[in-house]
């Protein structure tokens, strides 16, 4: 299938079931210099809610450039993407760091579902919430 613009809020089945499969996961945020910065993450998705969740170090690069290029309550532009050979998905949107304890706790739970174990402890842990605005994907 070739790429395409799609609503994130209204996936095709192909689109949603790759995002439910496990794949290797990438966040891009922009650095100060507006140069991309790439790092492996895993990533959930949700649909019906028009996001996507990351857990981060509240101490990591990645929260540090949300941090430093949050816009307001519109948050900083961001990219996740999952790929397995030739098929990848790309999802779009504005992400602010979340710290409320259940906000938290939700998504350690929804990693747990995907990746099948829960995330590894960490006191200092964040929630990159991604609000979407668009994906991609060759699925």
């Amino acid at each position: 299938m070739p790429t395409r613009r799609r609503d994130p809020r209204r996936p095709d089945r192909p689109f949603l079931d790759f995002w439910r499969e496990r794949h290797l996961c990438t966040l891009t945020t922009l650095r100060p210099d507006g140069t991309p910065h790439v790092v492996p993450v895993g990533v959930t998705y949700d649909p019906d809610a028009g996001l996507a969740r990351v857990l981060t170090s509240g101490t990591s690069r990645k929260a540090a450039h949300i941090r430093a290029a949050q816009d307001g309550p519109d948050g900083a532009p961001v990219a996740v993407c999952q790929f397995q050979g030739r098929h990848w998905a790309t999802l779009e949107g504005r992400a602010v760091l979340r710290t409320e304890p259940e906000l938290i706790a939700d998504a350690e739970h929804r990693y747990a579902e995907r990746y099948g174990h829960p995330p590894r402890p960490n006191p200092r842990r964040v929630l990159v919430e991604i609000a979407l605005t668009g994906a991609t994907g060759n699925v």
